[in-house]
Parts: structure tokens; C-alpha cells; sequence
């Protein structure tokens, strides 16, 4: 096999052609027919009794060609990726040029390279981290959110419908005078404040009592999933059955012992300042380390090939389908999205990635950081312990230069954070 022209036709794009020789094809058609023999009948002939001659013969001289040429192709590119030099993303508009036993296999590509990169300014990098205080406040608010977990409903007998209850009403909806499809429900109950129902419903439940009947007057969002009711005008006609508001029980020892791990009041607010204190760092730290990421991306130059991006959202969809447990098809199926459509969702985190990822490798080529073999055999036992299983296993899975990568990109982010001027500020 030999690359006979290689050629630079636009950015990070060669066009190459490679050829195969007249032996090599032969072999390659050999190792097909002895892969096919069994499954061909020749007329006076046992399966895989015949010879290649003779099912050329009653086939054709080219009936193994088409497999031949994949299996010489796909046998070899690992072998033509390495011979051409590039750094190679895809390979495109593959195209067999000639097929014959004389002259053997030639084929045109396109190939894709990544792309040149540039990276300026990427010490120093200038960046705010807000700290949120700790308030009493917060606190109650927490605290209320135990409360609210062993709450109890009761019935309101002795006042209107007030924001937070949970209003038990019958409704039907109509349009233009005429009731709809999936617009009715009787004794439903609707939390007021929830935005369970479009926009506009709820607040005008507020105010009214037990036994009124009344009328809800509303327009249907422009996005809405039923394309029969999208921006149409709708009268809802109600009647408000029952009134149930939340009890949330006294804050004292007692309730404290049965909602947590502590003994007091005091004790528990304690607890909560310490969690949510940590929370507060944790939240201000991811929030700093992106903003010096993003400033990263920001300095970066690059005509990044798009097939880049369209391969991370393949990524980032198969990661969401393992975790969702459903599968892309069933998905779309489900919920009426376009494949394009689905795909939009992951398109701007793909990009960020892409970019990202790039500018770290050239910040580790730039500042030479280097992964050693003793950080890799720390990784793969972390990565052992983390995934309860063993070592080897974790190698079969994880290639050494998969995770050697990774780890570089690791140490250029801890670079680029190490080098950054950060300016701590309290909320």
C-alpha cells in the first residue's frame, strides 16, 4: 500500500489517494472467498466444496470485489492514517477510483485534521469568586423545609383561597364557545402557586371561597404542545369544592430529634450554618474555576472542523441515554422531537467542550506538563477502588493513551487555576 498524492485543499482538509497493489487485492480477495465459500452454491458442487476459480466462473470475475475492497480498506487505514503524518479527525467522500486484478485497488478521501491552535494569555487569567454569607434567614428557610417534609394538610373552612393552598376545584375548558379535548377535571387538586396550570390561571382562584362557581380567563402560550390551542383565548368554568392548606408543625426539641440527627434548636441551626457554609464555598469555587475556563475559550484561536462538534454531541447524547435509561429512538418517539431537535439541546455544551479541550492540550504542549507512569498507575487504581473493580479490568476498558490524555488535560486546568488572580468577595 502506498499513498501516491496528498494534497492540502482547504483548512485541515487533505485530499489523498491510496493504492493498493495487484498482490495485495488478491489476498484480500482470497480472504474473502474462504470467509464466503460455505454460503455459495455452485450447481453439481457441495457448499464450500467449489473453488474461487469456479464461482468466478458462475458468478463473475468480480463477484468478491466489493468486499474485498472494504476489507483491504478498513484492514489498512489505521496504516494509511499513520503514513499520511496528519492529525486525524475524519476521513470523508471516500471514493474507489479503479478495482482490477492487474493494476489492484485505487481509492480517493478527504481527510479531516485538527486544527491549528493558538492560545494567548492564558497566565495571569483575572477573575472574581463571590462567597455568599450565611443569614439567619437562610437558615429559617431550611429549617422551614424540614418543617414542610412532615407537614400535614387540613382543611380551610374560614377564608378565601390564599397563595400556598391547595384549591380542590372542578374545570372545564372552552374555546370560541366550545369545549376542547383534555380540558376538563373534576375535583382536582390544583396547589396555587405551584404553576401547575398556563400562566395566569392559578392567581385568579385566589380570593374565592368554598361552593363559588366562577369563570378563568386565560391565553394559551404561543408554545404550547397542542398546535389546536397555541395563543388561543380560553374560558375555564370552575367551582371550588374544598380548601386545604398546610400545618407546619412548632419548631422545638421534639421536632428536631425527629427530623435529624441533633438534639436542640440551637444544635440543628448550627448544623445547617456549617452545611450550608460549605455549600456556599463549593458553589463559589465551581462557579470561579468555570468563569477561568471560559476565559480560556475566549483566548483561543482555532477553525475547529465541524464534524469536532458533532462527534461530542454523539458523546454527550450517548452519556444521557445511559443515564436517562431510555434509548435515543424511544425518546424521540416519545416526546414528537426531531433527531435534529434533540441534538440542539447538547450543541452549545459540545462546542464549549470541543474549544476547551483544545486549549488545554496546546497550554500543556506549551508549558511541556507531562503525565508519568506513576500518575497513571495512581489514576487506574483510583479509578479501581471508585468502580469496584479490578485494575486490569479498568486497563481493558481505559486504553493508556486515553487516559494519559485526560490526565494532561487535568494538569492544564490545574495550571491555568494555580496561575490565575483571583479576587475573593463576600455576598
Amino acid at each position: 500500500m502506498e499513498i501516491i498524492s496528498q494534497n492540502n485543499t482547504a483548512t485541515n482538509t487533505y485530499a489523498i489517494e491510496v493504492k493498493f497493489s495487484a498482490e495485495e487485492f488478491d489476498t484480500a480477495i482470497n480472504v474473502v472467498y474462504n470467509k464466503q465459500k460455505n454460503r455459495i452454491t455452485i450447481p453439481g458442487f457441495r457448499k464450500g466444496k467449489a473453488t474461487r476459480k469456479m464461482i468466478e466462473t458462475h458468478y463473475g470475475a468480480n463477484v468478491f470485489y466489493e468486499d474485498a475492497v472494504n476489507a483491504l480498506y478498513s484492514d489498512k487505514l489505521d496504516e494509511i492514517i499513520d503514513k499520511t503524518g496528519l492529525e486525524v479527525i475524519n476521513i470523508e467522500n471516500t471514493e474507489v477510483v479503479e478495482v482490477s486484478k492487474e493494476n489492484g485497488v485505487s481509492i480517493k478521501a478527504d481527510i479531516i485534521t485538527k486544527p491549528d491552535v493558538e492560545i494567548s494569555d492564558y497566565k495571569g487569567i483575572s477573575v472574581k469568586k463571590t462567597v455568599k454569607t450565611v443569614t439567619d434567614e437562610a437558615v429559617n428557610e431550611e429549617i422551614d423545609k424540614l418543617r414542610d417534609r412532615v407537614s400535614r394538610m387540613i382543611t380551610v373552612e374560614d377564608r378565601a383561597v390564599q397563595d400556598g393552598d391547595t384549591a380542590v376545584i372542578d374545570f372545564e375548558g372552552f374555546t370560541d364557545g366550545v369545549a376542547f379535548d383534555g380540558g376538563k377535571g373534576e375535583k382536582f387538586p390544583l396547589e396555587i402557586g405551584s404553576h401547575t396550570f398556563i400562566p395566569g390561571f392559578e392567581e385568579q382562584i385566589v380570593g374565592k371561597n368554598v361552593g363559588d362557581e366562577f369563570d378563568v380567563n386565560v391565553t394559551f402560550p404561543e408554545d404550547y404542545q397542542s398546535d389546536a390551542l397555541k395563543g388561543k383565548e380560553a374560558v375555564f368554568k370552575c367551582k371550588l369544592h374544598e380548601i386545604k392548606a398546610k400545618e407546619l408543625p412548632e419548631l422545638d426539641d421534639d421536632l428536631v430529634k425527629d427530623v435529624s440527627d441533633k438534639d436542640t434548636v440551637d444544635e440543628l441551626k448550627a448544623d445547617i450554618k456549617e452545611k450550608l457554609a460549605e455549600r456556599y464555598k463549593t458553589e463559589a469555587d465551581d462557579k470561579c474555576d468555570a468563569d477561568i475556563l471560559d476565559k480560556v475559550i475566549d483566548n483561543l484561536k482555532a477553525e475547529i472542523p465541524q464534524v469536532m462538534y458533532e462527534r461530542r454531541i454523539d458523546e454527550i447524547a450517548r452519556e444521557w441515554s445511559a443515564r436517562s435509561r431510555i434509548s435515543v429512538s424511544d425518546y424521540l418517539k416519545y416526546t414528537g422531537l426531531t433527531a435534529e431537535q434533540f441534538r440542539a439541546n447538547f450543541r452549545e455544551p459540545a462546542e464549549r467542550q470541543v474549544k476547551l479541550r483544545l486549549a488545554l492540550e496546546k497550554i500543556a504542549e506549551l508549558e511541556n506538563l507531562e503525565v508519568s507512569a506513576e500518575d497513571i498507575d495512581k489514576e487506574y487504581g483510583k479509578l479501581a477502588e471508585e468502580y469496584n473493580m479490578d485494575v486490569e479490568n479498568v486497563k481493558n476498558a481505559i486504553p493508556e493513551k486515553t487516559l494519559k490524555s485526560d490526565l494532561k488535560i487535568e494538569k492544564a486546568i490545574d495550571f491555568v487555576k494555580e496561575n490565575a488572580s483571583i479576587e475573593e468577595v463576600t455576598e
